[in-house]
C-alpha cells in the first residue's frame, strides 16, 4: 500500500513539473505568406521565375500555331484531293503527316524541357531564400526567448497551428531582420483557429 501512495505521488510529482516546464514555454506566431509577399528579394526571384515560364511559354506557343498552320495547310491539301492528282496529293498529305507527329513530339518535349527548366530555377533560387528566414525565426525566436514559433500563414492551411489564442506575432521582426519596409499592410490571421 505504501509503495502505491509513493507511486501516486512520484507520478503527481511529474506530472505537476510536466505543467510547471510547459507553462514557462513561451509560443510565438508568424505569417510567411506576409514576409514572402513584402520582401524585396522574394519578390525579385518570383519575377525571375515568371519570366522564365513566361519565355518558354512563348516558344512554345510559336510552336503550336506553327502546328496548327501545317494541320490547316494539310487539310487544304486533302480537300483538292481527285483520282487525278491521288498519288501526288496522298505522298504529300503523308510526308505533312509525318511533320506533324514530329513536330507535335517537339512541342511535347519543350513543355517537358520548359517544365524542367523552371522547377530547376525554382530549386536554385528559393532555398537560400528560405534559409534567411529560417536564420531571422531563429534569431528571433531566441532573442524573445521563444520555446515555438508556428506559421499562420493561409498557404501552410493551418495545419501547424491547432489552437491560437495570443502568442507573440514575430513576423513584423523577421521583416525588419530581413531588411523588409515595415510600411506594408499587415495581414491578418484568417478565422478559423479556435479553442478546442
Amino acid at each position: 500500500m505504501r509503495k502505491l501512495i509513493n507511486g501516486l505521488f512520484v507520478a503527481a510529482g511529474l506530472l505537476l513539473t510536466t505543467h510547471v516546464a510547459n507553462a514557462q514555454q513561451k509560443f510565438g506566431h508568424l505569417n510567411s505568406d506576409e514576409i514572402f509577399s513584402t520582401w524585396s528579394e522574394a519578390k525579385t526571384v518570383s519575377t525571375t521565375i515568371e519570366n522564365l515560364a513566361k519565355t518558354k511559354q512563348a516558344e512554345i506557343d510559336k510552336m503550336i500555331t506553327e502546328y496548327q498552320n501545317k494541320l490547316k495547310a494539310a487539310q487544304e491539301k486533302e480537300r483538292t484531293l481527285s483520282e487525278a492528282n491521288k498519288d501526288v496529293v496522298v505522298k504529300e498529305l503523308q510526308a505533312a503527316q509525318t511533320e506533324l507527329t514530329d513536330l507535335q513530339k517537339r512541342i511535347e518535349e519543350a513543355r517537358n524541357k520548359a517544365r524542367e527548366a523552371v522547377e530547376a530555377k525554382q530549386a536554385e533560387v528559393f532555398p537560400p531564400l528560405q534559409q534567411k528566414v529560417a536564420a531571422a525565426i531563429a534569431t528571433i525566436s531566441k532573442e524573445k526567448g521563444l520555446a515555438y514559433v508556428f506559421d499562420i500563414s493561409a498557404s501552410q492551411g493551418f495545419n501547424n497551428l491547432v489552437y491560437f489564442d495570443g502568442g507573440e506575432d514575430i513576423t513584423g521582426a523577421v521583416k525588419t531582420k530581413l531588411g523588409i519596409s515595415a510600411t506594408a499592410p499587415a495581414a491578418k490571421p484568417a478565422a478559423g483557429a479556435k479553442k478546442p
